[in-house]
């Protein structure tokens, strides 16, 4: 490959994470036109079509989407070499970028960069929230170097290392004077409560549902679990819960039951075959750690729970 080519290959990359030319000019500092000659530069020497058109944005074609975690790596690799020569001269600052969902950032990441900021580690941080797939694909996609994610199997190309097993709970208003379950009180028409199609927690919560074959007459979306848990909370809606979630929430005024399902692992997930910069090997092990100090806070939940059921869920 002519090496003239690796910008333009950077700039398709750019136009990957984005979905348009439009985004991924203004990131790049360059016109639409300077991008979108690139990507044509690239094309014409590849042989093959890169995008394809969906919507208003852009997305890539199967040929491309084989190509890419490939491309990924060759950035990532220059990135480090990079790293290495500001460590050699005793500037080196790194970036971590994460992604995870709302409950995870705000019980592990939280705690992990306060202790980090009062140290003064030299470490920038990007985090975004999103749920376990969206947070995976973009890992995938060399978009965020880390993503704190709930899933279960393997991910090709990429490295999981297990925090923590954690159970779901059903949460709801507590009914006065009956002694009905969560579920069934969905089947009889109270309002459920649903996160976002794809995650981790709706494909489980739709799973149960259909397996004590319930159709939700009145459905709440919500795109994270503290705003599922704030309609709970507040008299409206049935939903599911991941126990880290429910930790540390007062349980007074919410009937909370385990859910019939299996325990999930939360999983720390990296881009397999790339070594972190020591700053963020930092923040792996202080993660790892505050991991494992939460383990007690389910097992207290558990109990807790358990004292509290009156029916089944």
């Amino acid at each position: 490959m002519d090496p003239a080519l690796v910008p333009a290959l950077y700039d398709a990359l750019t136009v990957a994470r984005l979905g348009s030319v439009g985004a991924a000019a203004k990131q790049l500092k360059k016109t639409p036109s300077a991008v979108s000659q690139q990507i044509r530069r690239l094309t014409e020497a590849l042989g093959v079509a890169l995008f394809e058109r969906r919507g208003r944005g852009l997305v890539l074609t199967p040929a491309a989407e084989q190509v890419l975690p490939l491309a990924t790596r060759l950035f990532d690799e220059t990135e480090a070499l990079f790293r290495l020569f500001g460590a050699l001269e005793g500037s080196a600052t790194a970036t971590l970028r994460v992604a995870a969902s709302d409950y995870l950032g705000k019980s592990l990441l939280v705690p992990v960069l306060r202790g980090l900021a009062r140290e003064g580690v030299p470490l920038h941080f990007e985090i975004s929230t999103s749920h376990s797939e969206e947070a995976l694909s973009r890992l995938e996609h060399g978009d965020v170097e880390m993503a704190i994610v709930s899933f279960s199997g393997e991910r090709s190309g990429l490295e999981a290392r297990v925090l923590f097993e954690q159970p779901f709970y059903w949460v709801g208003p507590r009914e006065n004077g009956k002694k009905r379950s969560l579920v069934e009180r969905l089947a009889a028409g109270e309002p459920a409560l649903r996160l976002a199609p794809g995650s981790g927690g709706r494909k489980l919560f739709d799973r149960l549902l259909e397996e004590h074959g319930v159709r939700p007459s009145s459905t709440i979306d919500v795109p994270s679990v503290s705003l599922l848990l704030a309609y709970a909370t507040g008299g409206v809606g049935i939903g599911l819960v991941p126990a880290l979630a429910l930790a540390d929430q007062p349980l007074g005024g919410i009937a909370v039951t385990r859910a019939g399902a299996a325990a999930l692992p939360v999983r720390l997930a990296l881009r397999a075959r790339r070594r972190p910069a020591k700053a963020v090997e930092h923040v792996i092990e202080r993660l790892e750690r505050e991991a494992a100090r939460r383990e007690p806070h389910l097992k207290k939940l558990a109990q807790r729970v358990a004292k509290g059921i009156r029916s089944k869920p």
